[in-house]
């Protein structure tokens, strides 16, 4: 063989092997101090399509035995399906919080990502956090809450809203609260939302939207409730689907 082309070979050869080990990325960061648990700060309980990016970020915070808030703490978040972190480890600042990007798996269902972090004797303190990918109907079901809905059933406001749940004489329940809807069948949510509150005895502050949105949008906001409760809705008797 040509000695040029040899030596073309082996240079390629070395530069694969560079890349390689470049991609690999930065080593492990060494924690410079430790803490004894953590506590979540924000993030948790978000719903957005399968696939997609949640609106925020996921923030824990690293505290000691006194609960005093501790900077250099090393945390790794870790996830099954799919689900990916950006970053997925780092040191907490000197407000003894880390944060990090998440994005959901690709089916639609609750999703369990572990923010972990260890203290000085190497023992483990994890925190869990629960989020929701929400398949297309129910992606369908939040486009139309967003709409319709969160104005009175979701008591933050936003730079897009102003919220209205505390000026309600019967405050909404917020849609993550599974213990009114749980306790219903889609027919009632159905007629619920067609007819108004007054329909089930519930209060008239509760307009009728059955003049509004279609069947197939109140079909998509009842899966959007089945989907965001907590408790976890169980659908009694016999049911085959998603076992």
């Amino acid at each position: 063989m040509n000695r040029a082309w040899l030596g073309w070979i082996v240079l390629a050869v070395g530069m694969t092997g560079a890349c390689s080990r470049r991609a690999t990325g930065p080593a492990e960061a060494q924690p410079k101090a430790f803490g004894a648990a953590l506590v979540l700060v924000s993030g948790d309980k978000q719903a957005a399509g399968v696939g997609s990016l949640l609106d925020q970020p996921v923030v824990v915070q690293a505290n000691d035995e006194k609960g005093t808030a501790v900077a250099g703490a090393l945390v790794k978040f870790a996830g099954a399906g799919g689900v990916t972190f950006d970053p997925d480890h780092g040191l907490t600042g000197s407000d003894g919080q880390f944060s990090t990007n998440v994005s959901l798996g690709g089916v639609h269902g609750r999703y369990q990502i572990v923010a972990t972090t260890r203290d000085s004797a190497g023992r483990k303190a994890e925190i869990r956090v629960d989020e929701i990918a929400l398949g297309y109907q129910e992606t369908l079901g939040k486009q139309v809450s967003d709409i319709h809905c969160v104005r009175c059933h979701d008591s933050e406001s936003t730079p897009e809203r102003v919220s209205n749940h505390d000026n309600l004489s019967a405050q909404a329940h917020a849609f993550t609260d599974g213990a009114t809807p749980n306790a219903m069948s889609d027919a009632d949510l159905a007629a619920i939302i067609s007819h108004g509150g007054a329909a089930l005895g519930k209060s008239a502050e509760m307009p009728p939207y059955g003049n509004t949105l279609t069947k197939p949008e109140i079909d998509a906001l009842i899966g959007l409730l089945r989907a965001l409760a907590d408790p976890p809705y169980r659908p009694q008797g016999i049911f085959y689907a998603g076992k």
